[in-house]
């Protein structure tokens, strides 16, 4: 199954498609006609899913927030909050990842984002450009951690584990892998102050800062709407999604940005993405069934459960899986396929699901930095200026790829960081 899997993808095949039809192909050839209806039914329970919703609503919000000003607004008022720190414009641009991971959970529409607004300031004002492409890159990623993640929702889902648990106990790592951030800007600026230089001294009257710390109203108005109701027990996840879509879209009409080009344009967006997560999710359940019906799981459990007594080895393997896959496959492949098995060994270890959960979420950040297929990596090349080449932003990501590996090192080592044990 592994060999034809390899081999098919290989061909350039869609990873959904390859997995549905390495599922058919085992379940028809060791099972026969019957077990069609066996695969039929799990991936009805995998789309009827009432969190399952949540995923298209927060695209859609991503969508929106992507096609609005709001961002260059949170930007612009960061700068507020920058000043004449040092490497100030960098940690202003981790602080708008950090509210717009808050707001929409999804990493590319991000990595673009601070693209097009932080990345040529940042090498307009002379900073380092293997600094300023790093902090656009990881900084983007950090959707990954900081809830409402999408990573987080999908593992939810396949883990059959309270998303709700899951962001809770998300929130502080995510917050902890953005100060680490924080930390090495600092760092590296004040021990070479020609990486990070300090603007010209640009003093921004009264006025003009009242008028740019406006546009932090509205995103943190956003970021209340979904978290806060979410926290305080108003919403489920779902509901919330919804609210935050509704939240955006208000917030566009303040602004007089809504129209139907921007809604047409989001919501076509929209079904791209989430057409690629359900068929990818369609593929990866059917296939994860035959493989279950066909002992694989057993046998992958009494395999990896083989290699030690010791669960915090057990837990480093399954890492190392993780992050070999990461390489070469997205995380809504990996987190379909591998969640399955693995979180069924994790409560076998008597290890709470939910800690691992936000494991998993840290390891697929270095998987969205990682060559050769990093999507962080190319989602800035696509907007980068002229003479940045792919090689020169992987190299670039190499420092922040080590801060990553010590938070999940640091999660490993010490579970209460989640809330969680």
């Amino acid at each position: 199954m592994f060999v034809m899997l390899l081999g098919l993808l290989l061909t350039g095949m869609p990873l959904a498609f390859v997995t549905l039809l390495v599922a058919l192909i085992f379940a028809l050839g060791w099972f026969g006609p019957m077990a069609v209806p066996l695969i039929t039914s799990r991936i009805f329970s995998f789309v009827n899913s009432f969190v399952f919703v949540s995923v298209p609503m927060f695209v859609l919000m991503a969508s929106i927030l992507d096609r609005s000003g709001i961002a260059k607004d949170l930007f612009d008022a960061m700068r507020v909050v920058g000043g004449r720190l040092r490497g100030g414009v960098a940690i202003q641009t981790l602080l708008v990842a950090v509210v717009l991971a808050a707001m929409s959970g999804i990493i590319g529409g991000e990595v673009v984002l601070l693209g097009l607004l932080a990345l040529p300031q940042m090498l307009r004002l002379g900073y380092d450009r293997r600094l300023a492409i790093g902090v656009c890159c990881a900084g983007g990623a950090l959707g990954t951690m900081i809830p409402p993640s999408i990573v987080l929702i999908i593992y939810g889902l396949t883990a059959s584990v309270s998303i709700g648990d899951l962001f809770t106990a998300s929130f502080l790592p995510g917050l902890m892998l953005a100060s680490f951030y924080i930390a090495y800007v600092l760092i590296r600026a004040y021990l070479n102050p020609d990486i990070a230089p300090i603007p010209e001294p640009d003093e921004i009257p009264t006025k003009e800062k009242l008028r740019l710390l406006k546009g932090l109203i509205l995103p943190i108005l956003v970021v209340f709407m979904v978290l806060g109701s979410i926290y305080g027990g108003i919403a489920s996840v779902t509901e919330a999604s919804a609210m935050g879509v509704l939240g955006v879209a208000l917030s566009a009409v303040i602004r007089g940005e809504f129209n139907w080009e921007l809604l047409k344009g989001a919501s076509l967006q929209t079904l791209s993405t989430v057409g690629m997560i359900v068929w990818i999710g369609i593929g990866a359940t059917a296939l994860v069934g035959v493989f279950n019906l066909m002992g694989g799981i057993n046998f992958v459990s009494g395999l990896i459960i083989g290699v030690s007594d010791n669960p915090t080895v057990i837990v480093l393997v399954m890492m190392l899986i993780l992050f070999v896959l990461g390489m070469f496959l997205d995380w809504v492949g990996i987190a379909l396929l591998t969640m399955p098995i693995f979180v069924p060994i994790i409560r076998e270890l008597g290890l709470d699901p939910v800690w691992f959960g936000v494991v998993f979420a840290m390891n697929m950040q270095v998987s969205f930095l990682s060559p050769p297929f990093g999507p962080a990596a190319f989602y800035l090349k696509s907007v980068a200026p002229e003479g940045i080449s792919l090689g020169e932003i992987f190299r670039s990501l190499l420092p922040f790829i080590a801060m990553q590996v010590l938070a999940l090192a640091i999660l490993i080592a010490f579970p209460g960081v989640t809330g969680r044990w």
